[in-house]
């Protein structure tokens, strides 16, 4: 039996084999070359092979392919995990990639080896396009940030007159008029694009005292705020752009799959995306409570002698996955009653609304366990 560690970084990995010895390490660059060389080393261990790695991101992704693709089976494992194994073998502080390399094959002997199989990395491709997308809705939410502090300098009072709120109605009169003399100077003309963009909500009445508080700014007006502003509008509009063609791409994969869990209320195509790319195969957990742990959302737990105490969420898990979980709580209780009940019912126990939330994510992990297990529809009358 042959224990294979493989330390990953960037530009070349650090291989380590122990079978009743500890053979010496040796480093292979993250190319071709280096690949073909891993293989040959692979190769040339008769019998049975284990091979563990920590999971790195995407530095380790086309390592895990190219096993994948020659029919290596491999562990991978949480890096925190092997820390912790680390520093309870020893109090000494040296670390160096052959060392890491050695450590992760010494951990793989002695955990119980669930290789990953083939399919989890057919969702490859929708967990990058979730966790793209939700990068590009960060820096689409940074403009607007940036856009508010420019707002303070050179017109103050826009912003709360729409209750703090960019709306479509305001980033059109930002886009369009951008200065407080122009917003000032707007023509009754101006009104009927301003009422259709907002469906009538914005009213006659709000477009005469929107014109006031451009006249009487206290703002100040330069070239330079106003380039800034055009600039941080455009870039705005070509995030908010991409993310709703990326919304398109991913509603297109999640339809084609039509798992399960899209048939809870409140759950939508791009939720499920994120829950299935970053769980990939759901027969891997031996029950709810695993994926539970997986997803960070299991309390932690301490007991010494006569004291005794369970503490906040562990967290120790995707924090894309745990909020994705987390936001699905609100429209959920909103559309299902089901889920509506059961979080009236923690509040009345005495738990704050955060903390009754928590409980809601939960207990629809584990709905989301049994359909995509047993391959079933929601059906509400099931649910206990």
């Amino acid at each position: 039996m042959y224990f294979v560690g493989i330390d990953i970084s960037k530009f070349k990995h650090d291989c380590a084999v122990i079978d009743e010895t500890i053979q010496p390490s040796w480093s292979f660059r993250n190319d071709c070359e280096g690949f073909s060389l891993l293989k040959e080393q692979l190769d040339s261990l008769p019998g049975e092979k284990k091979i563990g790695l920590e999971a790195t991101g995407h530095y380790g992704q086309n390592l895990k392919l190219f096993l994948e693709a020659n029919g290596f089976a491999f562990m991978e494992f949480n890096p925190l995990l092997v820390s912790r194994f680390v520093h309870g073998k020893s109090l000494r502080n040296t670390k160096t990639d052959p060392i890491d390399a050695r450590n992760v094959a010494q951990y793989l002997m002695t955990v119980e080896y669930k290789p990953y199989p083939p399919s989890f990395y057919h969702l490859d491709q929708l967990k990058s396009l979730t966790r793209f997308r939700s990068s590009l809705v960060r820096q689409r939410s940074r403009q607007l940030v940036e856009l508010t502090n420019v707002l303070d300098k050179l017109f103050p009072e826009f912003k709360p007159f729409f209750k703090g709120k960019f709306s479509a109605t305001a980033l059109y009169i930002l886009d369009h008029f951008q200065s407080p003399e122009r917003i000032a100077n707007m023509n009754t003309r101006s009104y009927e694009p301003l009422r259709k963009i907002s469906r009538g909500h914005f009213s006659l009445n709000d477009f005469v005292k929107l014109k006031a508080l451009a006249k009487n700014t206290v703002g100040c007006t330069t070239d330079f705020l106003l380039q800034e502003m055009s600039i941080l509008l455009e870039l705005y509009t070509q995030l908010d752009a991409t993310v709703e063609e990326l919304d398109d791409q991913i509603e297109e994969c999640v339809r084609g799959i039509d798992p399960p869990m899209l048939s809870i209320p409140g759950v939508g195509a791009s939720s499920t995306a994120v829950i299935l790319s970053e769980y990939g195969d759901f027969s891997k957990f031996k029950n709810s409570s695993k994926m539970l742990a997986f997803a960070g959302l299991e309390p932690g737990c301490f007991q010494s002698g006569q004291f005794e105490s369970t503490g906040h969420m562990v967290k120790h898990c995707s924090p894309h996955l745990r909020c994705t979980l987390l936001n699905c709580c609100f429209p959920l209780v909103s559309n299902e009653p089901v889920f509506a009940e059961f979080c009236a019912k923690k509040r009345a126990e005495g738990k704050t609304h955060p903390v009754a939330m928590s409980h809601v994510a939960k207990k629809l992990l584990r709905v989301i366990y049994t359909l995509q297990t047993k391959d079933i529809p929601y059906d509400p009358a099931l649910i206990r």
